[in-house]
């Protein structure tokens, strides 16, 4: 099966977002942030990860160093067209973002964390979830490569209006619109193989960073945010929300969320424009 790319560009000035959607996700989860960001006048990439937009067995065939090196090229693509670049991401998509962050500072100059997600903690993730670390170093055997784990109520999403369109898309059999109904075994692994490889490298992030989470996250919860508020090696802003859950690029406080990002790659974009010379003085010589 060949995966039709859904990678968007919109295009803008040469102040450039690149925005990657999470585990299992797809482009469209970035949609709102994204145009909002292009209203503003940016250019916006939201780019697809490798073995995204497929089935559960193409995203279980592909390893995080295959997702990082789809936000690697993503950034090529951007830089042609940009001088100054953002990068954020939602969920999974932050932590590639604040490992591309680390790698590539003088190429990266802010960062966007949204509903981080080091580790599956949030108030509607099972009790029994917690054996999912103990079988952590066995996930890679071969008898465990069909295993997966359901998406559940609320599926990260409070306004119970956009939750239903969202179930009923992740339910359609076409991928392509929310994403994946349940997440494999071997992806899950390599969540947790990027976090231990991002983990060692956040102090080397001495970008300007804005985490947002909500208070809520029935997925990860707030001490995600304040892990990364201790840790990121540069000044972090960080914006808790009240009323919203895991996916915060489409819940209700969506619009809290786009303003604030609008506003932050604003600020970065001043930032790194050049002092303008001050204007020559001019002698008035008497007739």
């Amino acid at each position: 099966m060949t995966i039709k790319d859904l990678s968007t560009l919109y295009e803008g000035n040469r102040t450039g977002v690149l925005l990657i959607h999470g585990l299992g996700g797809t482009p469209v989860e970035m949609k709102t942030v994204a145009k909002r960001l292009n209203a503003a006048g940016n250019t916006v990439l939201c780019c697809q990860l490798e073995g995204h937009c497929g089935t559960e067995a193409d995203l279980a065939d592909t390893h995080w160093q295959d997702w990082y090196a789809s936000v690697e090229a993503a950034l090529a693509r951007l830089e042609a067209r940009c001088d100054t670049i953002v990068v954020g991401g939602l969920s999974m998509g932050g932590l590639l973002a604040a490992k591309l962050a680390a790698a590539e500072p003088s190429r990266v100059r802010g960062l966007v964390i949204l509903a981080p997600t080091l580790w599956y903690d949030g108030w509607s993730i099972p009790w029994y979830a917690v054996l999912l670390k103990l079988l952590r170093r066995w996930i890679g055997l071969p008898f465990l490569k069909h295993w997966s784990f359901s998406e559940r109520e609320p599926y990260g999403i409070k306004d119970e209006r956009v939750r239903k369109i969202i179930l009923q898309a992740m339910t359609s059999g076409d991928s392509t619109l929310a994403g994946v109904l349940r997440t494999p075994a071997y992806a899950l692994r390599e969540l947790w193989r990027l976090v231990d490889a991002l983990k060692p490298e956040l102090r080397k992030v001495h970008q300007r960073a804005l985490v947002i989470q909500a208070r809520e996250d029935d997925v990860a919860s707030i001490r995600n945010a304040q892990y990364l508020q201790r840790n990121l090696g540069g000044l972090v802003e960080t914006l808790i929300l009240d009323d919203s859950y895991h996916l915060i690029t489409v819940d209700q406080q969506r619009h809290i969320v786009n303003d604030r990002v609008v506003s932050f790659v604003g600020s970065i974009a001043k930032a790194a424009k050049p002092a303008q010379p001050a204007p020559a003085p001019v002698s008035i010589h008497a007739a």
